[in-house]
């Protein structure tokens, strides 16, 4: 049982919403009142994808009938409304009344096959799974839940969102969302090693390069003072700080755009400005939580 299920808890979830929806945008992603504006919409999504997260929203409600889901979102740059057709992937969260199972897993993977395989608009899909209560936990207020709250956009069932608080560009978020950057690289050499194909450097040079870019923008935002899911913009904000990594971090968010198959460009990633970073990460904001 979640918690919150009252009438009361109902009645301050409808004025959250209405404060999230009525709120007017400022600059660097924070509303009128200093708050993290949620920033993705549906009505944002190009048109050239509208059949994509229609399909998703089906799949996902025929997967998952038997009254298991509690809620699904998008998120990434179809929502925000800068996707790209036949390079953009699309991004998708479902949340689910317990923990999934591996049967949940195996019904994600379908989902992720037939849409990649449907629409050429989009050049891959990733469904996370987890429990509500799992993004509702105190844990992971300032990781997951301000994920959801900020980053998502509700696609189906109701919205935990109006179970969460809302999110300045505090210290605290900084170290909860990317302060754990050091357990990465350790996978990502073993990755590198065992990457053959341009097809395998290509995926793995993306995602290095994303997480890297995100968590040096993190690294920086209490001092920029807002929030951008932009790879350029969040490159920039990195460079005022950082002026002499500044051009790594600008190669790294080309890399994130467009996925480099060379093996120097994931080895200046993984092996000098990913532990540069990591360490300059837990000087500046500590490291993350230990999740069991």
């Amino acid at each position: 049982m979640l918690p919150l299920h009252s009438e009361v808890a109902r009645a301050v979830g409808d004025c959250r919403r209405r404060l999230r929806q009525s709120v007017p945008m400022t600059g660097r992603g924070l509303d009128a009142e200093g708050w993290i504006a949620r920033e993705g919409a549906l009505s944002r999504v190009p048109a050239a994808f509208a059949g994509v997260v229609e399909a998703a929203r089906a799949r996902i409600a025929d997967s998952f009938d038997d009254g298991r889901l509690h809620s699904a979102y998008i998120y990434g740059s179809i929502p925000r409304g800068t996707a790209t057709p036949g390079l953009s992937d699309l991004d998708l969260l479902v949340a689910l009344h317990t923990e999934p199972t591996e049967a949940d897993r195996t019904a994600a993977t379908r989902i992720e096959q037939a849409l990649d395989e449907s629409f050429t608009q989009i050049d891959g899909v990733g469904v996370l799974l987890f429990s509500a209560r799992t993004l509702l936990s105190e844990l992971e207020r300032h990781d997951l839940g301000f994920f959801v709250a900020c980053l998502c956009t509700p696609l189906l069932g109701d919205d935990l969102a109006d179970h969460l608080p809302r999110y300045r560009p505090t210290p605290l978020l900084a170290r909860e969302t990317n302060g754990d950057l050091s357990l990465a690289l350790p996978g990502w050499r073993r990755q590198a090693a065992a990457a053959h194909t341009d097809q395998q450097r290509k995926a793995l040079s993306r995602l290095v390069a994303r997480r890297i870019v995100r968590t040096g923008f993190t690294l920086v935002m209490p001092r920029w003072g807002g929030w951008t899911s932009d790879l350029t913009e969040s490159a920039e904000a990195f460079g005022l700080h950082y002026p002499e990594r500044a051009g790594q971090m600008r190669r790294a968010a080309v890399i994130g755009r467009t996925p480099s198959t060379v093996p120097g460009a994931l080895r200046e990633l993984i092996d000098d400005l990913g532990p540069w970073l990591a360490a300059e990460y837990a000087t500046v904001h500590g490291e993350k939580a230990v999740r069991p």
